[in-house]
């Protein structure tokens, strides 16, 4: 098997033996990327001589005490990196260089992990298709004519690229889950809360959570230990402690999300590859059966105020004075305003704007009050659905991979690809995408599997079992590169 392909711990095995060093990692590493990322344009910044001197620094008789030792990561450029830029993949912080690192990172260095460069993403996590970068966009390794979705797409690439095993994404509405599902690889949202948010630039505070990347499910899971827990410069995470649980895929109840199964809009071979899964489960004598959730249909509404507003109010920080741009004008309201009008980008000006009248005088009871309540009906639907089932499947995106250009005048288009993943987030729940399949034209498709709060060890565990009994294997040829 190619260094390429190795999961984590069959790279910390091949350390023991001897066959591998971490800087010949770095050499095979930042070798592959400078041959394929040239089409594929998954990062912004390389840490090259960085990851060099952390290689060099590393201790074999730690290996054992850190486990992610020696291990390359990539990050998504809307976490702070201590003396590297955060962009957000904005003109507003092209030049943002943070003075700390965000609790998630440092959590993955000081378990062994080597920063290896930092991923593209629609401009502060925007978008479901990587097209909102202000710099580029970045290609699906699967067809480079394709977008890698949104809007951690670049690290769902690099990953999908075999550049690095494990990469972080952040996921407001999908954004870790439909790139993956795009790219043929595993993305975990896990439960609100279990990771801190310390040193992530906001989106919307109550949606936003940080989550792993991987080829396997295995990996995801080693990535998340490693990352969750209780941090005092977050006071909305939660003291979650991994614990690994040892129970057959045979002894969970699984329910089908009917309004995600019978739906509009889903291709036929996306629901296909569902069925698939389906009787795969029946024929392992898995108990499988269709559930309803009927507030699910207004999730994409309510999203789009909650989110919305809550990044008109986040935003607001980014006026030319605190960080990055600064356009004088003659006052201090006309540096405001060139500063954030020549800062932000089309779909980040639409979203403020939104947010903004959602929460203006007179109209606040209106949308996002109104919105609020919603949301509680559907983490009511959730909560009602779990009392009968452990797990809630159905496809993480209605369509495989669109053509770069298909959606981009088209907003509501774009939105309606998180309509299978932004109910997890309203309601702060666990979910993974994992691939499940490939269309007719070769496409990877994504199956999404959604458990209870802070369930997120027995998720993983039937993710685990579930993606053995997938046994998916086809892996991207990068686009004929």
């Amino acid at each position: 098997m190619e260094i390429n392909e190795l999961t984590i711990n069959s790279l910390k095995s091949e350390y023991k033996k001897g066959n591998l060093s971490p800087k010949e990692l770095l050499d095979f590493v930042f070798k592959r990327i400078k041959l394929y990322d040239p089409k594929i344009n998954s990062f912004i910044t390389l840490t090259e001589e960085y990851a060099y001197k952390v290689a060099e620094s590393l201790r074999f008789d730690e290996m054992d005490s850190k486990p992610l030792w020696g291990i390359p990561v990539a990050i998504k450029d809307n976490m702070c990196f201590r003396g590297f830029k955060t962009t957000c993949s904005s003109k507003i912080l092209e030049n943002f260089i943070p003075i700390y690192t965000s609790t998630a990172v440092q959590r993955l260095i000081d378990a062994g992990a080597i920063i290896v460069g930092k991923t593209n993403l629609d401009e502060f996590a925007m978008g479901s298709s990587t097209e909102n970068s202000a710099f580029f966009t970045t290609s699906n390794p699967w067809d480079l004519e394709r977008v890698p979705g949104g809007s951690s797409g670049g690290s769902a690439s690099a990953v999908a690229a075999r550049f690095v095993p494990v990469a972080t994404g952040s996921d407001t509405g999908g954004s870790i889950r439909q790139p993956a599902s795009f790219c043929g690889v595993v993305g975990f949202k896990p439960t609100y809360g279990t990771v801190s948010r310390y040193g992530l630039v906001a989106f919307a505070s109550s949606l936003d959570q940080i989550g792993p990347f991987g080829i396997k499910v295995k990996d995801v899971e080693l990535a998340f230990r490693v990352m969750s827990g209780k941090d005092d410069m977050d006071s909305t995470s939660h003291p979650y402690k991994f614990i690994p649980v040892d129970k057959s895929i045979k002894e969970y109840k699984v329910g089908v999300i009917k309004e995600l199964y019978e739906a509009e809009g889903f291709d036929a071979e996306v629901l296909n590859s569902l069925s698939n899964v389906i009787k795969l489960l029946k024929s392992e004598n898995i108990y499988v059966d269709v559930c309803s959730l009927p507030h699910l249909k207004y999730s994409l509404p309510v999203y789009y105020l909650v989110a919305t507003s809550e990044a008109s109010s986040n935003l607001a920080r980014f006026d030319g004075v605190r960080y990055g741009l600064r356009v004088k004008g003659k006052d201090i309201n006309e540096t405001f305003s060139k500063t954030r009008g020549q800062g932000f980008g089309s779909e980040v000006k639409r979203r403020i704007m939104l947010g903004t009248y959602a929460l203006s005088s007179g109209y606040y009871d209106a949308y996002y009050l109104k919105a609020s309540k919603v949301r509680t009906l559907i983490v009511n639907d959730f909560e009602k659905a779990f009392r009968e089932y452990d797990f809630l499947i159905c496809p993480t995106s209605p369509t495989t991979a669109f053509k770069k250009g298909d959606k981009t005048s088209d907003p509501l288009s774009m939105y309606l690809s998180d309509i299978a993943t932004i109910p997890v987030n309203l309601a702060g729940l666990p979910g993974i995408s994992i691939p499940s399949g490939c269309d007719n034209k070769g496409l990877p498709i994504g199956l999404q599997i959604i458990g209870k709060p802070f369930n997120d060890n027995e998720l993983l565990n039937f993710a685990d079992q579930l993606e053995s009994i997938i046994n998916f294997e086809t892996k991207p040829q990068l686009g004929g590169i």
